[in-house]
């Protein structure tokens, strides 16, 4: 159940502010630290992804919900 809410809390976050979970990762994943341009459609997939992660988290907890009655 942790993992779950972990997953919606990011999924929101992501959905909410994408440029800030591309940046920081593309900030991480860089040795150097240079400078690279993103493509604006990256941050359109990363709120479609965290779109996705939320509706997936949500629809875990009601089936786990339903199963134990």
């Amino acid at each position: 159940m942790l993992i779950r809410l972990l997953l919606l809390a990011f999924g929101v976050f992501e959905f909410l502010f994408p440029r800030r979970v591309v940046d920081w990762g593309m900030k991480h994943s860089l040795q150097n630290g240079s400078d690279i341009e993103v493509k604006p459609w990256v941050y359109t997939v990363a709120r479609i992804e965290g779109l996705v992660i939320t509706l997936w988290a949500l629809r875990r907890g009601k089936k786990k919900r339903g199963a134990s009655r």
